[in-house]
């Protein structure tokens, strides 16, 4: 079971949505082979015409910790720093159940 989730609100300048979820792409290819990490999803708001979500879950606290840890994450901020509205809202929250938990 996982034991750490994150989702994460990106919010992009006005138009810039496409150009934001494009320069993610390299965070979710890295998080394909990043042990520990059960799920890395990249969603589109279906309302906010700006807004991307992430939907991460860590097998542990040392997990996310290897994660944002990473030369990929290191290389997240100024990749997609020129299309973001602002900072990312992060949430933290820990699995108690559910299909997939």
């Amino acid at each position: 079971m996982a034991d750490i989730g994150v989702i994460a609100k990106i919010t992009a300048q006005d138009g810039k949505r496409a150009d934001l979820a494009a320069a993610l792409q390299g965070a979710l290819d890295a998080a394909e082979t990043e042990p520990g990490t059960i799920y890395y999803i990249l969603l589109e708001d279906l309302v906010d015409a700006n807004a991307l979500w992430m939907y991460e879950m860590y097998e542990n606290q040392a997990s996310l910790d290897s994660h944002m840890g990473s030369d990929a994450f290191k290389a997240l901020g100024p990749a997609i720093g020129p299309f973001l509205a602002g900072r990312p809202e992060l949430t933290f929250c820990k699995p108690i159940g559910g299909k997939g938990a």
